[in-house]
């Protein structure tokens, strides 16, 4: 999820096929070069630079180092579901600057928020759920579910279908 902010809401641009196969390019290989790029979309190196610069530069594309948390000592994971009483949005942003708070989704239905946890051991999330979570003003209700078992993990978020 983005940053939750009371900016301006950005006003989507359109992609070009080029655009989409260099996403798509880099979604698969966040640190291939340009020069490679430029082979794979038929551009010059240049033309590629100033494409990707201008894609991360507009914010449509970010390129991170994603980890892998069951390989890490980040072995517990969980989804919160959490009721809020008052505005989610503010809460949404004090629960984002919770460091085991991996993703904050605003959301419909029975839960205002989604938080995704990424804990050490089933103490440490009781920790971070207790004197973490619940001490967030607007928190008026949690229901934690634990993962057992991962069937598909996708580290690209938002991964576009080109």
């Amino acid at each position: 999820m983005g940053n939750v902010t009371a900016e301006e809401p950005r006003v989507p641009r359109a992609l070009d096929n080029t655009d989409r196969r260099l996403i798509a390019l880099l979604q698969d290989d966040g640190r291939a070069s340009f020069t490679t790029l430029a082979k794979s979309v038929g551009l010059s190196e240049g033309a590629v630079r100033q494409r990707v610069q201008r894609l991360m530069r507009d914010d449509m594309v970010r390129i991170v180092a994603v980890t892998a948390p069951e390989r890490l000592d980040r072995t517990r994971q969980a989804m919160v579901g959490i009721t809020i009483d008052g505005d989610p949005r503010e809460t949404a942003r004090q629960l984002a600057k919770i460091p085991h708070v991996h993703q904050v989704a605003l959301c419909s239905g029975r839960f205002d928020l989604l938080a995704e946890l990424l804990c050490r051991d089933d103490d440490h999330l009781l920790a971070v759920l207790a004197d973490e979570i619940r001490t967030v003003p607007g928190v008026a209700s949690t229901e934690l579910f634990v993962y057992l078992g991962l069937a598909k993990q996708d580290f690209v978020r938002g991964k576009l279908m080109v």
